[in-house]
């Protein structure tokens, strides 16, 4: 009998437990309930109020709609304070960039006037303002519309110094043979074989067979063959009504048709032809006409002669 009435206690307990875990979820959930309800009726009543222009409401409505306009105010300025300082650093280094382009026009041979610069303007800053949004992108669209000019003057630069490279590297200015000095000089002179005086129409580079002859300047070969006076020959086009010839040859690497580079070896030092011992014939033609080909071998060697030294002058 004591075991069933314990049994029937703690039936009882347990019901009871339950009940009150029941009762405390329900009390969560009502209070949940009532502060979503207090919040929808407070929007309900205050737009309703504001809608309805019920006194005391509209004051805080302007306030409310003010602080999120000052907020949004504050953060447009910030950022049209931050792009007008982009902007400013852009003016300074367009002037960077016009500078630079006078100085490369002049050395390009361009007139640097052409390269026209914006006009001077400063002067004692007594009181400043922030740039609107409007000033803003006039300055932008100035800067982009000036950006695209510069940018189609700098490629005329670049042309002409591309064109001036490319003709340097066409003009015979390598000497053929290397580290030798000339033996008989273009003009006249006592032939060597008849003893009698004729024009002498190149350099002779006096040097031990198979010393490598090198091309004087970039071209084309247009001859390479055998001949009675010249020996084992080869002549270079190099544009302009431009030649180069190399005679008495022992060996030649080239053949007609074929682009060579300044400084390439083209053939070996020989003594083919109306020779009397191993060294280099070496002739320039200009339109048809023998030149002095020293003329040109002086001019390269003042540019080698010349770029250590501007590299020492040129400033960083």
């Amino acid at each position: 009998m004591h075991i069933i009435i314990t049994d029937a206690w703690l039936a009882k307990s347990r019901a009871m437990h339950l009940s009150g875990l029941k009762l405390v979820g329900a009390g969560v959930l009502a209070s949940v309930l009532l502060m979503l309800g207090a919040i929808i009726t407070y929007h309900w009543v205050f737009l309703e109020g504001v809608r309805q222009g019920w006194p005391g409401f509209a004051p805080v409505a302007r306030l409310v709609h003010q602080n999120e306009a000052d907020s949004q105010n504050a953060y447009l300025r910030a950022n049209l304070d931050a792009m007008a300082r982009r902007l400013g650093e852009m003016q300074a280094r367009m002037v960077q960039i016009d500078s630079l382009g006078e100085r490369v026009a002049g050395l390009a041979g361009l007139n640097p006037a052409q390269f026209k610069l914006p006009q001077g303007a400063g002067g004692a800053l007594v009181a400043g303002r922030d740039l609107t949004m409007e000033e803003l992108t006039v300055a932008l669209d100035s800067i982009e519309q000036s950006s695209g000019s510069r940018v189609d003057w700098l490629t005329v630069v670049e042309s002409r110094l591309f064109d001036q490279k490319i003709q340097r590297t066409m003009v015979p200015t390598e000497q053929p043979v290397a580290d030798t000095p000339v033996g008989s000089r273009f003009g006249f002179r006592i032939d060597p074989i008849t003893g009698r005086s004729a024009l002498h129409t190149g350099l002779d580079f006096p040097a031990n067979p198979g010393t490598p002859i090198v091309a004087a300047a970039g071209g084309v070969v247009v001859v390479q063959e055998y001949h009675a006076a010249y020996g084992n020959m080869v002549e270079i086009d190099h544009g302009n009504e431009l030649i180069t010839r190399y005679a008495h040859s022992s060996k030649v690497f080239v053949k007609k048709g074929d682009i060579v580079k300044r400084g390439q070896k083209i053939a070996e030092v020989g003594t083919t032809g109306r020779s009397t011992g191993p060294h280099l014939h070496f002739e320039v033609w200009v339109a048809g006409v023998p030149q002095d080909p020293s003329r040109f071998l002086a001019a390269g060697e003042n540019l080698a002669s010349a770029k250590p030294a501007a590299l020492a002058t040129a400033k960083p």
